[in-house]
């Protein structure tokens, strides 16, 4: 009786204990072709172990590619060298503005913006306790730009802490529009190193609340924003030497200044017109200078 898929044994076979032709040739490719493989693991192991890697088909071996750290600390995969350039995707440009100390707020101050800054200046603290750190600001503070309360004050005063806290001094310069809470960051920045570009507005305003549900709970958020006022107002009569009433009042309606005015002001320090007057000179610039 044969069975279906199965190997043919007759009578013959099984009295001798002989094994067919046909099954000792498979056999004998199973095992060459398994030797095979062992050979050619064994190849890449050893060659990968002395820094190549080896083409599997061919046996052939080359120079494997090197993987080096980027700035903000990942790996760039099989980043390889040709006649001397680099080949591979370009840094990021995060990474490269924190590698010259500098630190860019360019959305309103919600949760997200604040860790990441005061994340960033932590950071360059300890890598080098010295060398002062650029922010750059081009924000509309915890509003957006049609006035809508999307952030809290808390995020700004976090920032301004953390400013105030580290050891390096902190450039400040506006962009674009510094508004609200982020007037008041710019104005935190070390006194003589406040500056603007000559396009940039500023705006002086009081918070605004987002309360909402019963009148209890609106009383209560009321309070704290008339807290985050006084503080606000501190803050910012601190930095322009200017009395707290004048800023109170200021303060108490939307109050408009340009680059020249917010230097009458005490806001800033000087308006920036050329690249002569940047803070600092980033490592780049002066890299393509000497192209």
């Amino acid at each position: 009786m044969e069975l279906s898929g199965c190997a043919h044994i007759d009578s013959n076979t099984a009295a001798t204990g002989a094994v067919p032709i046909r099954d000792t040739l498979a056999a004998k490719v199973i095992i060459n072709s398994t030797m095979k493989v062992l050979q050619i693991a064994l190849l890449c192991l050893a060659a990968a172990a002395n820094g190549f890697v080896v083409n599997p088909k061919s046996g052939s071996t080359r120079t494997a590619p090197s993987t080096k750290l980027n700035i903000s600390g990942g790996v760039n995969p099989q980043e390889e060298m040709y006649d001397g350039v680099r080949i591979g995707p370009p840094p990021d440009l995060p990474s490269l503005l924190l590698h010259n100390r500098i630190v860019y707020i360019g959305m309103p101050l919600v949760p997200a913006v604040s860790e990441l800054v005061i994340a960033e200046l932590l950071y360059l603290n300890y890598e080098d306790s010295e060398k002062p750190i650029t922010m750059y600001i081009n924000s509309s503070g915890t509003t957006t730009a049609d006035g809508r309360a999307i952030g809290f004050e808390t995020e700004a005063f976090a920032i301004a802490d953390v400013m105030r806290y580290v050891r390096p001094p902190v450039q400040t310069v506006a962009l674009g529009q510094a508004f609200g809470a982020a007037a008041m960051l710019l104005a935190q920045g070390k006194r003589g190193r406040r500056f603007s570009l000559p396009n940039a507005t500023i705006m002086l305003t009081q918070p605004k609340s987002m309360a909402r549900g019963q009148a209890s709970d609106i009383a209560i958020k009321a309070r704290e924003v008339a807290e985050n006022r006084k503080t606000i107002c501190s803050l910012l009569a601190e930095a322009t030497s200017k009395p707290l009433e004048t800023i109170v009042e200021d303060c108490s309606r939307t109050k408009y200044l340009q680059p020249h005015e917010a230097v009458e002001y005490g806001l800033i320090d000087k308006v920036m017109t050329n690249e002569s007057t940047l803070p600092v000179t980033p490592s780049f610039i002066k890299q393509l200078d000497s192209w």
